[in-house]
């Protein structure tokens, strides 16, 4: 897996037109917190029990069309659970495999903050929210 600042990730979205960009947050996240404009929602967990989505890497392999080839960006909140999630891609024989460092909303500051250090928003990237 490679990993990529959030602009560098943004770059590489579009320079490479067959690559999927997917935000892994739960559904709660990616419509109310905000999502990056143009990503794919695939959840890796989801409340009330936060286990991992077993199908998680069939949803992918369907949104690539079966082209395990094909670049995948994963982003979450702050690119810890996208690395759990592209390394499920990998071991599902994904080649491909880009983590989006710092996430959506970046990392905590010395008061529990997000956004305020790092992250997609705080670069100043496209971002949706419902």
């Amino acid at each position: 897996m490679k990993h990529l600042t959030p602009k560098e990730a943004h770059d590489f979205i579009h320079q490479n037109t067959d690559a999927v960009f997917v935000d892994v947050r739960s559904e709660i996240e990616f419509f109310y917190v905000g999502h990056p404009v143009g990503a794919e929602h695939i959840a890796w967990q989801e409340p009330p029990d936060w286990e991992v989505q077993p199908e998680f890497a069939q949803h992918v392999k369907a949104l690539v069309a079966g082209v395990k080839t094909r670049p995948v960006v994963l982003i979450c909140r702050s690119g810890k659970r996208s690395i759990d999630a592209g390394q499920v891609l990998e071991k599902a024989g994904f080649s491909d495999v880009y983590n989006v460092l710092h996430g959506f909303e970046g990392d905590l500051d010395e008061n529990f903050h997000r956004g305020h250090k790092n992250g997609w928003r705080f670069d100043g990237l496209p971002w949706a929210q419902m």
